[in-house]
């Protein structure tokens, strides 16, 4: 019986056609790899994230069947840019802790509230006088413009953003432009002025981002800027310069300083303070909470 010996290709120019025909097929997926890397750099899917979603907020203002609907597409576009764009997983919407987050954020929300508005009433800056008739038919629209306004702004600056560029540039770097940018977006609101930014930066935007980093959760933070609002709302004081009607109606008195003026409370140093202590807290929380997921 003869055994066919095995053919050997030889000569430089067999050599290369057989290096030519093993990497054909990698030169022709090189295109789609390079835009699959260009799409899931974190600059690139902020900014189609924050065109998406953003045109979601223009109707965060209309009547509260169009608020709540837009606001729960601008949470599906979120999911499909994060998904198809920046090929990332959502953890942050996890459905298994969404509830209990959100309580988590409406009692650290209304807690904040309290005694912001417990001090300020304190030290003589505001009285109220209920309005139960007008309040309730304003009651609708104060929930769905509160819920709506927290979705859309809690997906673009703590979903977006303060994720997009805590890959660049860490948490820290993150929570600090996220905050500033936060404050700098509310400077054309009714009433605003340098301080107002300020203070909405340090309060709002760094309260909300360092609660954000303590359970990397957007259902708390939904809650937490929603919860605030509402009841600010609700009470009659001003929410960063809108008065809209509430339950009840509130009487200024005494220094811009103190009640935050045409502003609201979120221009006042009470709330800059008692934020300032509670972001803190938060930190601390989300260090601790860190480094015990590092030991497990």
């Amino acid at each position: 019986m003869t055994i066919a010996r095995p053919r050997v290709i030889r000569g430089a120019g067999a050599i290369r056609s057989v290096v030519g025909m093993t990497t054909t097929a990698p030169r022709d997926t090189a295109p789609a790899s390079r835009a699959i890397r260009f799409f899931r750099f974190p600059l690139v899917w902020l900014v189609i994230g924050i065109v998406a979603v953003g045109a979601f907020s223009v109707f965060a203002g209309a009547s509260p069947a169009i608020a709540l609907g837009t606001s729960a597409l601008a949470l599906v576009v979120y999911w499909a840019v994060m998904r198809f764009v920046a090929g990332r997983r959502m953890p942050e919407l996890a459905l298994r802790t969404a509830g209990r987050d959100a309580l988590i954020g409406a009692a650290v929300g209304a807690g904040f509230f309290a005694v912001s508005v417990g001090a300020i009433a304190a030290l003589g800056g505001y009285h109220f006088t209920f309005d139960g008739a007008a309040g309730l038919r304003a009651l609708p629209e104060l929930i769905a413009v509160t819920i709506a306004g927290a979705v859309t702004e809690e997906l673009m600056f703590r979903g977006l953003a303060l994720q997009a560029i805590e890959r660049l540039g860490g948490k820290w770097i993150a929570l600090g432009i996220t905050a500033v940018l936060f404050g700098l977006v509310h400077g054309a609101n009714p009433g605003a002025s340098l301080w107002s930014d300020v203070a909405i930066a340090i309060e709002a935007g760094g309260l909300l981002g360092a609660a954000f980093l303590w359970r990397r959760s957007l259902w708390l933070v939904f809650a937490l800027h929603a919860t605030w609002n509402g009841l600010e709302q609700a009470i009659g004081i001003p929410v960063s310069g809108h008065r809209d009607p509430g339950l009840a109606i509130t009487s200024v008195h005494g220094p811009a300083w103190l009640t935050g003026g045409a502003f609201g409370m979120e221009a006042s140093v009470i709330t800059v303070v008692i934020s300032l202590a509670l972001t803190a807290a938060l930190l601390i929380a989300s260090g601790r909470r860190a480094r015990a997921a590092v030991s497990d």
